[in-house]
């Protein structure tokens, strides 16, 4: 299983490359994150599209039509929609979200930014955000991109991870190190 990740984030991280001077040499980094982060979300929030993302039953044809279609509907940019067409025909739609994220990276790193995961138990309001943005970036000692989902098992609090570090401040956690105090108790 680990090999099988390892490789497709091999393949992820070339696509991403080739992807990433593409859109430096043509100055449309900002636009190509936008349309990946379109795309993430249009994957997310339909699993029939996920379905022809990974589907070995469609054939290569339909799907590189599929995509390009749903591309050019979405109005995603040249660049975006070229990957997708080559994607579809090499059967490496699946990588896409790994695509976005090793693209996004990479923008990072070229603005001198670091990305941290937020894990909340609920949707977070837009000046809890702020203020836990100021708080990684004072921790990271640089600018700050957060990336942010839910995850109502939590029970409350976040979930921070920055690069290999992580700071779990959830409920959840807690609760279970109260587990493991009991548990030596008895």
């Amino acid at each position: 299983m680990a090999a099988v990740s390892a490789a497709s984030s091999g393949v992820a991280q070339r696509y991403a490359s080739a992807l990433f001077e593409l859109a430096r040499e043509r100055a449309a980094l900002d636009s190509v994150a936008a349309d990946l982060d379109r795309l993430e979300a249009m994957l997310a929030e339909s699993a029939e599209l996920g379905r022809l993302f990974s589907s070995p039953i469609v054939s290569r044809a339909e799907q590189r039509r599929a995509v390009l279609a749903l591309a050019e509907q979405a109005g995603l940019g040249e660049l975006v929609r070229n990957t997708l067409g080559v994607l579809a025909e090499h059967r490496r739609l699946a990588a896409v979200p790994a695509i976005a994220r090793a693209f996004r990276a990479k923008l990072a790193e070229l603005r001198g930014e670091v990305t941290a995961e937020i894990v909340a138990a609920a949707p977070l309001a837009a000046e809890d955000l702020a203020a836990l943005e100021g708080a990684v970036a004072r921790f990271a000692g640089r600018k700050v991109r957060l990336e942010t989902s839910v995850d109502p098992a939590l029970l409350a609090g976040v979930v921070v991870r920055v690069g290999s570090r992580m700071v779990d401040a959830s409920l959840r956690r807690r609760l279970q190190q109260l587990e493991q105090v009991m548990k030596g108790i008895g």
